[in-house]
């Protein structure tokens, strides 16, 4: 700007520096234009990063709210465990105090061997343990046992638990 004033002014007199000033003049023109339109496209590009921003806040946004939802969720289911945990604890003291402590001891041993199923229905002549059916002389010995008879599958070792389903 200035150097176009001297020019209009016509402070300059000699035609070589004339001439320098208007090339110089035409150069920052052109520099200027240059520098405008990397101004126009850093500022599109910035609307658009903002653009993609608020897309993806909005997403976080919802992804926090579903994983407070299920973590509320899980908190909730877990409780309720807890709470069925302590209930079935509470249930099964009661119920091993009045068992003897010999077949206590084989039950447990046999839950840990077993996965934390020492004990098995028999049901319609099968073990619900392994899913085996018995065969006619494990059916015979059954039928034979007396009711307080402790049981065991052949094929897995559970303790079988004979019910009126059992088919025998």
């Amino acid at each position: 700007m200035r150097d176009q004033q001297r020019l209009d002014s016509g402070a300059v007199a000699s035609p070589k520096d004339l001439e320098s000033l208007q090339r110089e003049i035409v150069s920052l023109a052109k520099r200027q234009g240059d520098l405008e339109d990397i101004v126009l496209d850093v500022m599109e590009r910035r609307e658009s990063v903002q653009e993609r921003v608020g897309e993806l806040t909005a997403r976080v946004t919802a992804v926090q709210a579903k994983t407070d939802d299920a973590t509320a969720r899980r908190d909730e289911a877990q409780a309720g465990l807890d709470a069925e945990s302590a209930s079935v604890t509470k249930d099964r003291e009661a119920v091993a105090a009045v068992i003897p402590a010999d077949f206590l001891k084989l039950y447990e041993k046999l839950r840990v061997q077993q996965g934390g199923v020492g004990a098995a229905r028999l049901y319609q002549r099968r073990c619900e343990g392994c899913r085996l059916e018995l065969n006619i002389t494990e059916l015979n010995d059954v039928r034979a046992a007396s009711a307080d008879a402790v049981l065991r599958c052949e094929n897995c070792h559970r303790i079988l638990i004979r019910t009126s389903e059992s088919g025998i």
